[in-house]
């Protein structure tokens, strides 16, 4: 399964963006799309979207944290990074940073944030990501630069 991940959009994504994902068995959205309308070019694609509110959003339309489970793997998607999670969570997908991460806690929690596709900071340069979950092989986690 190939999950094209991304976050922060804020009204904004490069001209031809959702093509990029067009190989996706899904899309994870972890928060800041802001106005619904924006996803409209993604949703076209017809592919499984998941959604999570982020902080920007004037609207409730979406949950502000998601529980899924894919190959065998607890994920918990949400747009600021939590200070608590399910004990049983083995992933953690987060925007709001607009920072890619891919760290281990000591508990064997990984914790993903694909970066921002419009608006990066701190010196990252715009991302999105590639989660490649395959059963019997390790999580893999590919940053794409935009």
């Amino acid at each position: 399964m190939r999950i094209a991940v991304i976050s922060d959009t804020h009204d904004v994504y490069p001209p031809r963006f959702p093509q990029r994902l067009k190989g996706a068995d899904e899309i994870w959205h972890l928060g800041d799309v802001c106005e619904p309308s924006t996803l409209v070019e993604f949703q076209n694609l017809d592919i499984p979207m998941q959604i999570v509110l982020g902080n920007n959003e004037a609207h409730e339309l979406w949950p502000l944290e998601l529980q899924l489970e894919r190959g065998g793997l607890k994920f918990f998607l949400t747009h600021v990074p939590p200070r608590r999670i399910p004990s049983d969570v083995r992933v953690v997908l987060h925007g709001h940073t607009h920072v890619p991460r891919d760290e281990t806690d000591e508990r064997g929690v990984r914790w993903l944030n694909p970066g921002c596709i419009t608006r990066p900071n701190r010196g990252a340069p715009a991302s999105w990501a590639w989660l490649t979950i395959e059963a019997g092989k390790p999580l893999r986690w590919q940053i794409v630069r935009v």
